[in-house]
């Protein structure tokens, strides 16, 4: 069975880690150049504090611009998650969302630099927004990007 948007959303939606912790996939793009994810505030994702728990806020940005370039570039092409980092802006007191969207001009730019069989590691930024549009967090995300070596 082919790997398709909406049964990707379905299967991450009822994975343990992101149903258990409020995280929720509303959307992947039917092209795989965009997805929407939301983390809903519940009593067993809270911190200390009573607001969203740090932990939570990144994993839910976690695996989607590599799944997104994954599913962008030709086949004959390796992407993995090379490193991450969260700034805390300000306390998530709601449910709050991050967007991710994929250039094809960026798409384009990594084949590129690519094309040769160099490696590529590129960074992509996404803000977490609560309910009232404010930036609760914003995480980066790195990702090592090369053309399979023929063997």
């Amino acid at each position: 069975m082919e790997m398709t948007p909406r049964l990707l959303r379905f299967g991450m939606n009822l994975w343990p880690p992101f149903l258990f912790t409020g995280i929720h996939v509303t959307d992947i793009g039917a092209d795989w150049r965009s997805a929407r994810v939301e983390l809903r505030l519940r009593p067993w994702n809270r911190n200390y504090v009573g607001t969203q728990f740090g932990g939570s806020l990144f994993a839910m940005t976690d695996p989607y611009w590599m799944l997104l370039m994954l599913h962008a570039l030709p086949r004959d092409y390796i992407v993995w998650d090379k490193a991450g980092e969260i700034e805390f802006v300000k306390p998530g007191r709601s449910t709050v969302h991050a967007e991710f969207h994929l250039s094809d001009a960026v798409i384009k730019e990594v084949i590129a630099a690519a094309a040769n069989g160099d490696k590529v590691l590129r960074w992509f930024d996404t803000d977490v927004i609560d309910a009232e549009g404010e930036v609760v967090a914003k995480v980066r995300k790195q990702l090592y990007i090369r053309r399979k070596r023929d063997r």
